[in-house]
């Protein structure tokens, strides 16, 4: 994982990892940063998180992993990942109402790459870095603006101190 100069919470909520960088690894780390600021109650995942470390480190927090499973996993090791197997195995459809709110970050990686393309201009890892952090802000800032026009709501700006 590429650590970039960002100090507190924030480099550990927003992992910039190198280009062939297997993104299950990271799961742990941002719920934790997660479970830092808000009460988690579930976590969904597509099945390349699947793994026993990840179902536990969710579970360590208190949460319920819905992470789908490969047509090669069972629910051989105990603990949450067996669990968890056996919910996905025997209650199906429940399991699936809960998985399937992952659409909705997929719904934002989407719109993400609509507006600024999937991939990078920036060369060096610095740069990509702050690239990607600078697309983040830009689309979130466009959500705020959107949604404030969309509910009418009005902006208020204090006023800068009069300097004598």
């Amino acid at each position: 994982m590429f650590e970039f100069p960002l100090a507190g919470p924030l480099s550990r909520s927003v992992p910039i990892q190198g280009r062939h960088t297997n993104d299950s690894i990271v799961l742990p780390v941002l719920a934790k940063s997660t479970a830092e600021n808000f009460q988690l109650a579930e976590v969904s995942a597509d099945k390349g998180y699947a793994s026993k470390n990840n179902a536990e480190a969710i579970a360590s927090l208190g949460a319920t992993p819905f992470i789908s499973f490969a047509s090669h996993h069972r629910g051989n090791g105990g603990g949450s990942w067996k669990k968890m197997y056996h919910y996905f195995q025997f209650k199906r459809d429940e399991f699936l109402q809960h998985y399937h709110k992952r659409s909705n970050v997929e719904s934002t990686f989407s719109m993400m790459k609509r507006k600024f393309g999937d991939g990078l201009r920036s060369k060096t890892d610095v740069a990509m870095t702050n690239e990607t952090l600078c697309n983040l802000l830009c689309h979130l800032l466009v959500l705020l603006i959107h949604h404030m026009y969309e509910l009418g709501i009005d902006p208020v700006f204090w006023n800068k101190p009069s300097i004598n």
